[in-house]
């Protein structure tokens, strides 16, 4: 009834669940696909804990892109309360979800303390794996007690990291302040369709 033509599904993280919340993806794809068959849906996920299973059930619902975030440099994991071994491990996500015949997109936040080399490794990170779709968003506290802004980023600055990334063989790429992860996602997969 909503005539929607592009949905982005997500959820909080279920580290309680044994597939981390892998089959309430899937049954949700599926369940939409059922009532719409002609919406295209992506799903943003956590990383499962590494759990390949987990992802192949997600990845053979049939979502058109897999979307998992690094969020940031992994030099700055660990003062964001995460294990820098979570980098890699949401590297490996992405990777399988590739070798698994999956469109793959990733998004990271800046003016967290990064610097331009931070930024540019963790793009080359994400080009390793063969990630498609890129979003770089700018930073903003949510409350007093979340890390300040360490840096506001200028359009021009969002302007020429997407020309970077471009250049270095991501598909498509939503780079500004306010984007995030889902934004203009519709019109990244449609733009990424029209070359294959």
């Amino acid at each position: 009834s909503m005539r929607l033509k592009y949905a982005v599904i997500t959820s909080v993280t279920r580290d309680d669940l044994v597939d981390g919340g892998a089959s309430f993806f899937a049954k949700t794809v599926k369940t939409v696909q059922e009532k719409s068959p002609e919406l295209k849906i992506e799903v943003l996920i956590p990383d499962f804990k590494g759990n390949e299973d987990a992802l192949k059930t997600v990845v053979q619902s049939g979502p058109c892109v897999i979307n998992h975030n690094l969020e940031a440099p992994q030099s700055l994991y660990s003062s964001l309360n995460r294990m820098p071994s979570n980098y890699i491990r949401s590297l490996n996500v992405l990777k399988q979800a590739k070798q698994m015949g999956a469109y793959t997109k990733s998004g990271i936040m800046i003016g967290l303390g990064e610097n331009e080399q931070n930024i540019m490794q963790t793009l080359e990170d994400l080009r390793e794996v063969s990630c498609d779709l890129l979003t770089i968003g700018q930073y903003l506290q949510a409350s007093k007690s979340n890390l300040p802004v360490c840096h506001y980023y200028h359009l021009n600055e969002f302007k020429q990291l997407k020309n970077k990334a471009l250049k270095m063989g991501f598909k498509k790429v939503e780079s500004g302040p306010l984007v995030r992860s889902s934004y203009r996602a519709h019109e990244l997969y449609t733009s990424l369709m029209k070359e294959h």
